[in-house]
């Protein structure tokens, strides 16, 4: 297992869909609530030791013509949606030194200026956290793995829609491109760094 060991200055912490329309859904294995507290703490702590805060939020046209629709077995939601469903929700205690990103698909990178947020920035580590572990935050963390961050996932701070493919995740793809870690373990070494 590797050390823990990234500067907070060159870090951010990146979380994907704390939003109005997302965190009322039942998560596994950890409900929202849960995966809010821990992002809570995580932005706290992270903010004061110079961690850059990068809240996602996937959105769109009000009508979804701007969506993705490849046929799929397992078509995603069609039609409008309620006008406040991408909206950050207020727990997350946004700053005006927060990135705010807004994305149309799973991945943040992919038609954003994340990358370029990050880079102008000298943020070369990422925390990700969120909801759903599976879709959001695996899509993103792929890409970040191409672009070359390292990357931190904080197990307990994200939620799948099934226990099955959080895991999934955490014990085949994240280990292969990353380090899994706790909220406790990120903050130890949070505190450590002061």
């Amino acid at each position: 297992m590797s050390e823990l060991a990234f500067d907070p200055k060159h870090a951010a912490v990146v979380v994907i869909d704390l939003q109005k329309g997302i965190v009322g859904r039942n998560g596994a294995p950890y409900s929202a609530a849960d995966v809010i507290k821990n992002v809570q703490r995580l932005l706290r702590a992270g903010r004061a030791a110079g961690l850059l805060p990068v809240l996602v939020h996937v959105g769109g046209a009000a009508d979804g013509s701007d969506r993705l629709a490849p046929p799929a077995d397992q078509a995603m939601r069609a039609g409008s949606l309620p006008p406040d469903w991408s909206e950050l929700i207020p727990e997350l205690e946004r700053t005006a030194s927060d990135v705010v990103i807004l994305k149309r698909q799973w991945g943040a990178f992919y038609g954003t200026d994340l990358d370029l947020q990050l880079r102008r920035r000298r943020r070369d580590t990422i925390l990700l956290c969120g909801i759903a572990t599976e879709f959001g935050v695996e899509s993103t963390a792929r890409d970040a793995y191409e672009r070359g961050y390292a990357q931190v996932f904080v197990s307990d701070a994200m939620t799948g829609l099934s226990e099955a493919s959080h895991e999934d995740a955490l014990t085949r793809i994240f280990p292969r491109i990353g380090l899994v870690r706790t909220t406790e373990e990120v903050l130890k070494h949070l505190e450590r760094r002061k």
